[in-house]
C-alpha cells in the first residue's frame, strides 16, 4: 500500500471529506495537523506552493486537496496511486 500523508487541520470540513474517503478505502495516513505544528504549514506551502488544505500526498508525490482527491477517485486512478 502507498504511503499517503494529509496536511489539515482539525475543523476543516474538507479535510474531514478527504479523511473519510481514505478511511472508506482502508487507507492508513499520516496526518500533519497544521494548527498543532505550525511550522509544518510552512513545510506544506515550500512543497506544494499551496496554502489551503487539505494537501495530500501519495508516495510523497503532491496530489492537491479535496477536490482533487475526489477527482482522482471518481476517475478510478486514486485506487492505482494506492495500490503501489
Amino acid at each position: 500500500m502507498a504511503k499517503v500523508t494529509i496536511y489539515s487541520r482539525s475543523w476543516c470540513s474538507f479535510c474531514a471529506q478527504a479523511k473519510a474517503l481514505l478511511a472508506q478505502k482502508n487507507v492508513n495516513y499520516d496526518e500533519i495537523d497544521i494548527e498543532l505544528a505550525p511550522e509544518q504549514r510552512d513545510e506544506m506551502i515550500t512543497l506544494t506552493g499551496r496554502t489551503s488544505v487539505p494537501q495530500l500526498f501519495i508516495n510523497q508525490q503532491p496530489i492537491g486537496g479535496c477536490d482533487d482527491l475526489m477527482a482522482l477517485n471518481a476517475s478510478g486512478e486514486l485506487d492505482k496511486l494506492l495500490a503501489v
